[in-house]
């Protein structure tokens, strides 16, 4: 029995189940974010082929993706140096998709803590002893 195909909907209504996720847009096009970090958005530079999802994620975990599924994961010369990954919606597992998500979602949320975090009180200044 075919699949029903995977769009950008789709991608939304499973990172809506994420906590904090808002829909957004990023660089004028339909994105998810946490706390004003994105997760995942319909790729803006028109060398990402159509029906493509760029996904926030760690270089070494993109290469080892490409390298194991390059009909699903590629870069394109825009995003190489972007931690991202696009993906064929019409090629990927949707399991694989929603675990993709999930780790999107665990850097967004790490970054956007790191932004937020406190910062440590300063120290007290030594007071000067007049001359």
């Amino acid at each position: 029995m075919p699949r029903k195909p995977i769009t950008f909907e789709t991608v939304c209504a499973f990172g809506r189940t994420l906590p904090d996720v808002e829909e957004s847009t990023m660089y004028g096009t339909p994105a998810l974010k946490v706390r004003g970090q994105w997760l995942v958005c319909v790729p803006t530079n028109k060398a990402a082929e159509p029906g493509s999802l760029a996904v926030r994620i760690d270089v070494a975990q993109r290469d080892e993706l490409i390298a194991t599924e390059p009909e699903v994961y590629y870069v394109k010369d825009h995003y190489v140096g972007y931690p991202v990954v696009l993906v064929r919606l019409a090629r990927v597992h949707p399991d694989a998709l929603e675990d993709l998500v999930r780790t999107a979602w665990r850097l967004a949320s790490a970054a956007g803590q790191r932004r937020r975090s406190p910062r440590s009180p300063a120290k007290p200044r030594a007071r000067r002893r007049p001359r």
